[in-house]
């Protein structure tokens, strides 16, 4: 589940007011433990008409400009970088947690960097520098990747393909970004041929059949809490992280007793407003006196240990198939497209940004009605 990250800025712009009634701009500068305080030679004068009103706009402006710089200054010789006579010295792995930190400052997301490193880290343990990176080590890390092991995963399981055409990608995209900071000339990806990089399959989507879904339902399970966000999902398709972070002010009753959910989804940051049926609404807790920033599901447990305990509650059931929490999406999904649903009204209900995605679930209900089909005996001779 992806956590927002508030940043505490290093550096903050204040003003200092001066005998004369104007406010002298400086930077407060707090970093590592030390404030120190930088006067610009900038000043603000009393906004008498519309002239020193722009005046004071553009002096602020050229502030915050120097104050923006300042921070990279201070990420680069946090990382070492900017004293560094030759950049192409910088080595790989702490370039990308710079371009990590980065986008936690751009985004307030942390991007799955950590285990891109450690699995640099396994492959190469002295660290390579971008002056000795080339084609050959790339591909020699894609080959480490066939044969490399899950991190912090308790049953022994090898990196999916997805997993290391989505390490690729990741790679690619901090080298490049290593080009436009002039600590490159090229990226050596650009020369590795088609057939050396990882190739992205078509991952199986799991999901319940309404006949299997119903047995789910009356199946009873240790963990309420988890049975009920499981059965939601299933009725209204957001995710687990979306289900983790839903308040009970994102659900709106109308006049007919009808709710509605309001939100923005957490991976994608789209605003979604989806109907819940009156299945969905079944399995919401008792509200009490809950505040409309209480959380519906406040004692969810994590994704992780989520997807651990689900396939016992399939097992005691009797289905078999791998359930975790995502299955609750492609349930959703497929059983709307069963139903007769458009593929355009799944894409909104699904929030989907590109209807292809939404094709997929077409595709996984045909075959589904040709297995059916293929059920059928022969009845004649």
């Amino acid at each position: 589940m992806s956590k927002e990250v508030k940043i505490k800025e290093p550096i903050r712009i204040r003003t200092k007011k001066l005998n004369n009634g104007n406010e002298s701009i400086y930077l407060d500068i707090y970093v590592d433990g030390k404030r120190n305080y930088e006067f610009l030679k900038l000043y603000l004068v009393p906004e008498k008409d519309r002239a020193t009103k722009n005046r004071n706009a553009e002096t602020m402006k050229l502030a915050n400009a120097i104050k923006a710089q300042k921070i990279v200054e201070i990420q680069n010789n946090r990382y070492g970088f900017s004293n560094s006579k030759n950049k192409s010295n910088i080595k790989l792995i702490d370039y990308i947690q710079y371009i990590a930190d980065k986008d936690v400052e751009k985004t307030g997301r942390k991007v799955t960097s950590n285990t891109l490193i450690h699995h640099l880290q396994r492959y190469d343990k002295t660290g390579i520098t971008f002056k000795q990176l080339d084609k050959e080590y790339i591909i020699g890390f894609v080959e480490y990747l066939k044969t490399a092991k899950q991190q912090h995963c308790k049953k022994e399981k090898y990196v999916s393909p997805n997993t290391r055409a989505h390490y690729y990608k990741m790679l690619r995209y901090c080298i490049n970004y290593a080009v436009t900071e002039d600590i490159l000339p090229a990226n050596p990806m650009d020369k590795i041929k088609l057939e050396d990089k990882p190739k992205q399959v078509q991952a199986k989507r799991e999901f319940l059949t309404i006949d299997e879904l119903k047995i789910l339902v009356k199946t009873d399970f240790r963990n309420n809490t988890v049975k009920r966000a499981f059965l939601f999902c299933c009725f209204c398709g957001i995710r687990h992280c979306d289900v983790a972070a839903l308040t009970w002010g994102d659900l709106k009753e109308d006049s007919e007793g009808k709710y509605t959910l309001n939100m923005v989804q957490q991976k994608t940051k789209i605003a979604i407003s989806i109907p819940l049926s009156g299945e969905a609404v079944k399995q919401l807790p008792p509200k009490g006196n809950a505040k409309p920033t209480d959380k519906v599901f406040a004692d969810l447990i994590s994704l992780g240990r989520t997807n651990e305990i689900l396939p016992k509650w399939a097992e005691s059931a009797g289905i078999d198939k791998h359930l975790t929490f995502h299955v609750s999406r492609h349930t959703h999904a497929t059983m709307m497209i069963t139903l007769g649903a458009d593929l355009y009204t799944v894409s909104k209900l699904l929030g989907h940004t590109n209807i292809q995605v939404t094709q997929i679930y077409a595709k996984i209900v045909d075959e589904s009605k040709k297995k059916a089909i293929a059920l059928i005996p022969s009845f004649t001779d």
